[in-house]
């Protein structure tokens, strides 16, 4: 089956696009975007050239550029450039020029097909072909990765397309001188000191001495770990729906449930990391679980918080959290509904009790952080102040002729386990201050 054939077959068995599609396709001038684009032709598909001219190889960057643009001229079709200047960018970013690069790439890519939307060109495709795939798979597997590392680059992921994956470069140059295609060759291609380079260059060559077929088993094993990663997913998703409960921007987590899952570690991270969280933190978790409440791991933009048979990850962003952690040198806290204020102040006779349902004192040395500030739960109880009985809060804001939309307002101040104070209506018996009381915790709330 000659390339051509294999070529269509391959769009036809994974569905990666039709004969309708118009295509936009990122073209270097090497060989294999060289040979997209005469396939793409072959087939009769209707296709606009994107080439990014990076400025990093001097005039090499910019014959580069002019053979692209005779590309074009050759199929009678369109080419957009674009120059970047990717040392300086790279530099201020502290980045590598390889990742300057690729961000810049496809981020030009993703803005290209976002101007063509109106003219129906919504997919983009690459020349990346089965020795791009492998060399991805061994550069992840020696850094370290997990399951989707091994599994390679995706022939479609969302609009961005890679239909030669299928075919090696042995394939790809063969066709090209059948069809005496020209192209370019970009000398960083043969630098040693970049890490692809020497996969390729060194660390494979090495490899097919020992295991002659290293690219095709290869190969094979990638096509598996596709496969794999797919039912590992499916399994994943088991073990969430048993796992997560989420509610509104707050995902809660049951711990004696999450005790009994495993593998527990491999569960914990895929729990964890879509909220910024990395490998290493999952023993932060483990932790987590058999500590008191109140203890917490954050990552970036998320906050882990132990809080009694439960774990909470919460936004650091207040304005969505519902589970809201406060230390103990803390002089305000925002949340959803507005700010509450701490203010801690000797005991006198002077002190003047609150007139203001917004505001309340509790005895501080009663205090015990990191204070949580939350939502009320169904199973809530506190002492209401005055009583020697515990009340539960459903029953409370029943006594309070409490409006769903009212109850819905409800904050709740908890200290080692025990409410303190339902912001705004009543304190907790245990907490209040006495003739005994030396320091006072006074509490402001402010409402938005």
């Amino acid at each position: 089956m000659d390339l051509i054939t294999q070529y269509a077959e391959n769009i036809r068995q994974h569905h990666l696009f039709n004969s309708k599609d118009k295509l936009l396709l990122a073209v270097s001038g090497g060989v294999d975007s060289v040979v997209l684009c005469e396939l793409c032709h072959h087939l009769k598909y209707e296709f606009k050239i994107a080439h990014c001219n990076f400025q990093l190889r001097g005039k090499e960057s910019e014959r580069d550029e002019n053979f692209v643009k005779s590309l074009g001229e050759k199929y009678g079709v369109e080419v957009i450039f674009k120059k970047f200047a990717t040392k300086q960018i790279a530099s201020a970013q502290k980045i590598s020029i390889q990742e300057a690069a690729r961000n810049l790439r496809y981020e030009w890519f993703s803005n290209l097909l976002i101007e063509l939307h109106s003219k129906q060109f919504n997919l983009l495709l690459t020349a990346h072909h089965r020795d791009d795939d492998i060399e991805t798979v061994l550069m992840n597997f020696f850094k370290g990765t997990g399951i989707a590392g091994l599994r390679g680059i995706l022939p479609k992921n969302g609009n961005i397309i890679r239909p030669l994956l299928f075919a090696s470069k042995e394939i790809i140059l063969s066709f090209a001188r059948e069809q005496n295609l020209e192209w370019v060759e970009d000398s960083s291609n043969a630098e040693i000191h970049y890490s692809r380079n020497k996969f390729r260059l060194e660390i494979i060559p090495k490899l097919k001495e020992i295991f002659p077929a290293v690219e095709e088993n290869l190969a094979n094993t990638i096509q598996r770990f596709k496969d794999i990663e797919i039912i590992y997913n499916q399994a994943i998703e088991i073990h969430k729906k048993k796992l997560v409960e989420k509610i509104n921007e707050e995902v809660h987590i049951p711990i004696l449930k999450l005790k009994q899952s495993e593998p527990q570690t491999t569960i914990i991270y895929e729990l964890i990391k879509e909220f910024g969280f990395v490998s290493k933190q999952v023993d932060g978790v483990k932790k987590l679980l058999d500590s008191e409440s109140g203890k917490f791991i954050q990552s970036d933009t998320h906050r882990i918080i132990k809080n009694r048979n439960w774990l909470i990850i919460a936004p650091l962003n207040f304005q969505h959290a519902e589970t809201i952690l406060i230390e103990e040198k803390a002089s305000e806290t925002e949340f959803l509904n507005g700010k509450l204020k701490f203010d801690q102040i000797e005991n006198s006779d002077k002190i003047k009790m609150p007139k203001s349902e917004m505001e309340t004192l509790l005895d501080a040395d009663l205090i015990s952080y990191p204070l949580l500030l939350r939502k009320p739960k169904q199973a809530d109880y506190f002492y209401p102040l005055g009583m020697k009985k515990k009340k539960k809060l459903a029953r409370f804001f029943i006594d309070q002729k409490l409006s769903k939309t009212e109850k819905e307002k409800i904050w709740i101040l908890e200290s080692n386990k025990k409410i303190c104070w339902i912001l705004g209506l009543r304190i907790d018996d245990r907490f209040k201050i006495t003739g005994n009381t030396k320091t006072i915790l006074k509490l402001s709330l402010e409402v938005g």
